[in-house]
């Protein structure tokens, strides 16, 4: 158990890469990684690093130069996200599904000159057009088949050939195994915690343009640190993490990688989220942590495949992203025995700011209490500053040494993120109760003001997950010429489940006041989602808005 005073410790700030060194020196021996039945030992991916990191600094990357990964879930992220750090490098994240217009702002955005890619047509074809538009100078191209076992790799190159890149041979591209011909022990470089950018971060950009969050050394190192006090009671060399949540995004690369490192943890790789790939590696590998967001456990607890698979390993599970629905949380913790989570934080925290406690009853509703060293206040939605009373709704202000140095590049978007006395405005608006724990009631963004009154959808969501036949639903707001704006109600349903609207309504009578009720219900096979897993409102408000233009 943990105790008050682990919890209110102060937190070393330490250059990133060091947590691997030390694993390295306590753990060489122990499994770091498995890809698809492929692993590599900590000792094995301690020499990669170092030697990747040599080769870096021949390219020429030092202090303040930025080093794009645009990488699925492989060996190759937790190589290069070590190797340009202890290069002296800062990385900058990209996503693998982005379009080329994506990559190619991101990328000039960051000062990006130098990208790492795999060797897949889908992924490097885009890369290289935006090296062609002359925003990268370098592209390092890592072989898919460097990371496959023997047998799938021949499989590989006899049926997927088609999938593979043409690489030119020119001096643009820097192919990884020419990478690690420049030495075994890289200059040592001096990192200064507190200012050092680790990690350029960029956020989705649902409120306009994408912003690179500096996450600082020591912010992801504090935040390292807070994950391994929440986690008081994993075993260091004994877990093993399944990572199937996408590293580029600041949550897997905090609860999955670098929460994997500091315990000494073999993490199991998944490039995407397959159920049943999913449900096989658990049981082969014998997975005892597995962080996800709550798509990913709702789709395990509705398949007809869970019951093929004994998941009776995994032990301890942290949901973040969205919020983690009660029958969602319950239900996978019946199938699994394991205890389920729900955490919270933003790419702005590095990411975790506040969770459930592992070790005590949850609440339901609650994202749980800030994390160790966090301080949070809340504060009135219009003028975002006075402290509202205890228990009053307010926007949730963040202070702690994982909230990030600011934007690049974007002064006036920090000063109005960032307070004078250093707390981070989250733009979720919520409450805390005498105990600590904090309850979220929606963005003050996705607000829905219905006839003057602030309605949230967060509300509305919960009450339509207590209906037995939803899988999953998205509330969003639509013009009303009566009341402003009135609640629309997006649902997925169960398979086997039939509701309409009206049924849905008369439900909703005992859980809803009249003003919550949505004015309309409208039913799909599928909801939109964000290149994690998580359910996303912006599709569906950007068609209702196409739809009203048209009319």
């Amino acid at each position: 158990m943990t105790t008050a005073e682990e919890w209110n410790a102060a937190f070393n700030a330490r250059p990133v890469h060091e947590y691997l060194e030390t694993t390295v020196k306590k753990f060489g021996g122990r499994p770091a990684v498995d890809f698809m039945g492929k692993g590599w030992s900590y000792a094995e991916i301690g020499a990669l690093v170092d030697q990747v990191a040599c080769g870096l600094q021949a390219m020429g990357v030092r202090k303040g130069v930025h080093v794009g990964l645009c990488l699925p879930n492989t060996p190759f992220y937790t190589i290069f996200y070590f190797a340009i750090m202890k290069a002296g490098g800062t990385v900058a994240n990209f996503n693998p599904l982005y379009v080329e217009r994506e990559i190619a702002f991101q990328a000039r955005d960051a000062d990006v000159r130098i990208m790492v890619t795999m060797d897949l047509k889908v992924i490097y074809d885009k890369v290289e057009e935006v090296r062609k538009e002359k925003i990268l100078d370098k592209i390092i191209v890592c072989p898919m088949t460097f990371c496959l076992p023997t047998v799938k790799k021949v499989l590989f190159s006899l049926f997927k050939r088609k999938e593979v890149a043409d690489i030119p041979h020119d001096n643009a591209h820097i192919q990884f195994e020419s990478l690690l011909n420049h030495g075994q022990t890289p200059q040592p470089v001096v990192i200064d915690p507190e200012n050092d950018i680790a990690v350029l971060q960029y956020t989705g950009g649902t409120t306009g343009v994408p912003k690179g969050a500096m996450l600082t050394h020591r912010n992801l190192s504090a935040n390292i640190e807070q994950m391994r006090t929440i986690f008081f009671d994993a075993v260091p060399g004994q877990e093993r993490i399944l990572c199937v949540l996408p590293f580029f995004h600041v949550f897997a690369m905090t609860v999955g990688q670098n929460l994997a490192v500091i315990l000494g943890a073999e993490m199991v790789l998944q490039p995407r989220f397959e159920l049943e790939a999913v449900l096989k590696a658990i049981v082969r590998k014998k997975v005892t942590l597995f962080p996800g967001v709550p798509t990913i456990y709702t789709a395990i607890n509705n398949s007809p495949l869970t019951k093929k698979y004994d998941l009776s390993s995994i032990d301890k599970c942290l949901s973040g992203g969205a919020p983690l629905p009660v029958e969602v949380k319950e239900n996978f913790e019946k199938i699994t025995g394991c205890t389920l989570v729900e955490g919270y934080g933003l790419t702005e925290s590095s990411p975790v700011a506040a969770i459930n406690p592992l070790d005590k009853p949850n609440r339901a509703g609650s994202i749980g209490c800030p994390a160790p060293g966090t301080l949070v206040r809340f504060v009135d939605i219009e003028d975002g500053k006075t402290e509202v009373e205890k228990g009053a709704k307010g926007e949730l202000l963040l202070n702690g040494p994982q909230i990030m140095k600011g934007y690049w590049k974007r002064d006036d978007a920090t000063a109005t993120t960032i307070t004078e006395d250093g707390y981070l405005h989250t733009g979720d608006v919520g409450y805390q109760d005498d105990d600590g724990y904090i309850y979220l009631v929606d963005r003050i963004k996705d607000l829905i003001l219905c006839s003057g009154y602030n309605v949230y959808p967060r509300v509305i969501e919960e009450a339509i997950y207590q209906h037995e036949g939803v899988d999953e639903t998205i509330v969003i707001a639509v013009p009303d010429d009566y009341r402003g704006q009135s609640p629309k109600a997006f649902i997925k349903l169960k398979e086997g489940h039939a509701v309409t609207g009206e049924e849905m309504k008369t439900f909703l009578k005992d859980h809803l006041s009249t003003i919550e009720m949505p004015r309309e219900f409208e039913f799909r096979d599928e909801l939109p989602k964000t290149m994690v897993g998580k359910l996303s409102k912006k599709e569906l408000v950007e068609e209702e808005a196409a739809k009203r233009a048209a009319a």
